[in-house]
């Protein structure tokens, strides 16, 4: 059974946001990786959840026909499988897997608002690589709970590094304030770094 491949140790909750995840082989259909999860969670038979999508793919549930409470997000990547549930907020998720990117700098550069590829360009290579894929993950889970994605752009919303850690200091006024915001950032397993983001739904 695949719900059988979550477990409380592959598990996090942090404020309103509870996450989960599990072992991922490329190909495989996510929605019907999550469902079981979502029904545990939800205290739900499985056939009352219905996984749609927006037209931007922007997944959504509805129990029983209805649109749900929570808000529902996941990532995939290498051999991991990442799934969010937030509660009264909209929250997205991503997790990347620590391969080797020779390449970083250069997305940066291009893709990135210019004190954030500097920032990275004034770190030692091993920690830019890293500190580029925590950037990623958290631009990208950030996009996704706004529901449009990396189309919107990765340079609509600069983060500076403060402590050691990524903090978003600007966005885009479609974005709402960077104090609209909360992220996460985590490791859930070795070579794999992730973010949750969430702020709460505009009426």
């Amino acid at each position: 059974m695949p719900s059988a491949m979550f477990s409380e140790d592959s598990s996090l909750r942090t404020g309103p946001v509870r996450c989960a995840w599990r072992d991922y082989h490329r190909g495989q259909a996510a929605e019907a990786l999550v469902r079981p999860w979502l029904a545990l969670e939800l205290d739900r038979p499985d056939t009352a959840l219905d996984l749609t999508r927006d037209a931007r793919g922007r997944p959504a549930l509805r129990i029983d026909g209805h649109p749900a409470g929570p808000d529902v997000n996941w990532s995939h990547s290498g051999a991991m499988l990442l799934v969010a549930l937030g509660d009264g907020v909209r929250v997205g998720v991503d997790v990347e897997w620590l391969r080797p990117r020779p390449q970083a700098m250069a997305l940066a550069q291009r893709f990135f608002v210019p004190g954030e590829a500097a920032a990275l360009a004034r770190m030692a290579p091993a920690a830019a690589e890293a500190a580029f894929v925590q950037l990623w993950c958290a631009k990208e889970a950030v996009l996704k709970a706004h529901g449009h994605g990396l189309s919107f752009g990765l340079d609509r919303l600069e983060f500076a590094v403060q402590d050691d850690r990524w903090v978003l200091t600007a966005c885009d006024p479609a974005l709402g304030a960077p104090a609209d915001w909360t992220l996460h950032a985590f490791s859930p397993r070795p070579d794999y770094l992730a973010t949750l983001a969430w702020r709460a739904f505009r009426p």
